[in-house]
C-alpha cells in the first residue's frame, strides 16, 4: 500500500531530520534525498523546507504526511484482520508504545515478554518518557499507544484505564525517620527528595498535598532527580524522605533498605491509563495490545 519512497518520506517528516532517517532505515543520506527528490518530482511540488541544518513540511509536505499516517493506520488493521481469517499470514507489524519511566521499568517487561512470545510477527519499540513527554510523543505521532500516570487530560486524547500502584513515602534503612508515623505537617519541615516536574509521580503527589493545603512551594524540596532509579538511588544513600511508587522499589522494601514512613491523613494511590489520539479508537493493533496488557495485569492484582 505503501512505497518506498513514502515510507522513507515519513520517517524524515516524523524526525525532522534526512541524517536521522537514514539512521533509522540504514540509507545513507544521498539515498534518503533520491527518494524525496523522486517523490517530489511525481507530485510537481516541493515537500520541504530547507532551513541551513534543519527542515520542515511544506503545505504540501504537512497534506502528504496526514494522509500517509491514514494509509499506514489502515494497513496495520488491514493485515492484523486478515490474521484472523488467515493464520499463515504473519507480515512484520510495527507497534510502537510510549510509557512513563515506572511503567517502562517495572510494569511492562514482563507483559511485553508474553506479547511477543504469542505474537513474535510484531515488532515493538517502547519509548520511555516522562508522562508528559508521552503525550506530546503521541500527539506528534511518534508512537501508537501511550501508558502515563498522573494524567493532565487533553481534548484530543483518548483515556482507558489500566492498573493501579500506590506512592509511599519512604526513607532509607539508615535514616532517623524509619519508624516513625508523622504528622501531615512535618513534610513542612523534613528535607524531601523528588521526581522532576512533568513526572507523574509527583503530579498524584502534588495533587494529593494540594487537597490538604499544602502546595509544593511550601515543602523543603533538598533535590529534583529525572526518573525513578536516579531518585531511588539518592534515597538510599541519603536520610532524607521520598515518594517512590510500591512496585518500584518492592525488592527494596523486602531488603529492608527502604523503609515506608506512615504520614497521618495522606493515602496515595495513581492510576494508570492507555492513552490514544482520538480517531485512532478503532484500530485494532493497539486495541488487541491493551486488551492483552489489561488481562494480563488483571490476574495478578
Amino acid at each position: 500500500m505503501l512505497s518506498l519512497h513514502h515510507e522513507v518520506f515519513m520517517e524524515v517528516a516524523r524526525l525532522r531530520s534526512f541524517t536521522k532517517a537514514g539512521q533509522v532505515l540504514f540509507l545513507s543520506q544521498s539515498a534518503i534525498s533520491k527518494h524525496i527528490k523522486s517523490l517530489e518530482y511525481r507530485y510537481k511540488i516541493g515537500l520541504f523546507e530547507r532551513h541551513g541544518n534543519s527542515i520542515s513540511l511544506t503545505q504540501a509536505g504537512h497534506i502528504l504526511y496526514d494522509k500517509l499516517l491514514e494509509a499506514a493506520q489502515l494497513r496495520a488493521e488491514l493485515h492484523h484482520e486478515l490474521q484472523h481469517i488467515n493464520e499463515n499470514f504473519l507480515p512484520p507489524t510495527k507497534l510502537a508504545i510510549g510509557s512513563s519511566t515506572t511503567i517502562s521499568l517495572y510494569v511492562l517487561p514482563s507483559v511485553l515478554s508474553a506479547y511477543l512470545r504469542e505474537k513474535p510477527h510484531i515488532q515493538l519499540s517502547v519509548l520511555n518518557r516522562n508522562s508528559d513527554n508521552i503525550q506530546t510523543a503521541l500527539l506528534e505521532h511518534d508512537i501508537d499507544v501511550g501508558i502515563v500516570e498522573g494524567i493532565t487530560r487533553v481534548n484530543t486524547l483518548t483515556y482507558t484505564p489500566f492498573t493501579t500502584d500506590d506512592v509511599l513515602a519512604v526513607c532509607s534503612g539508615n535514616s532517623p525517620l524509619r519508624g516513625r508515623i508523622l504528622p501531615l505537617t512535618a513534610l513542612l519541615e523534613i528535607p524531601l527528595a523528588l521526581r522532576e516536574n512533568g513526572s507523574g509521580t509527583l503530579a498524584v503527589v502534588e495533587d494529593e498535598l494540594f487537597k490538604r493545603g499544602i502546595k509544593q512551594s511550601d515543602l523543603k524540596v533538598l533535590i529534583r532527580l529525572g526518573g525513578t532509579e536516579a531518585l531511588k538511588n539518592f534515597v538510599l544513600a541519603d536520610t532524607c524522605l521520598a515518594f517512590m511508587p510500591r512496585r518500584a522499589i518492592v525488592k527494596e522494601l523486602a531488603a529492608g533498605d527502604l523503609v515506608e514512613v506512615k504520614i497521618e491523613d495522606l493515602f496515595i494511590q495513581r492510576a494508570f491509563h492507555f492513552i490514544q489520539r482520538k480517531g485512532t479508537e478503532n484500530n485494532s493493533l493497539v486495541n488487541e495490545f491493551i486488551r492483552f496488557t489489561r488481562h494480563y495485569y488483571s490476574k495478578m492484582d
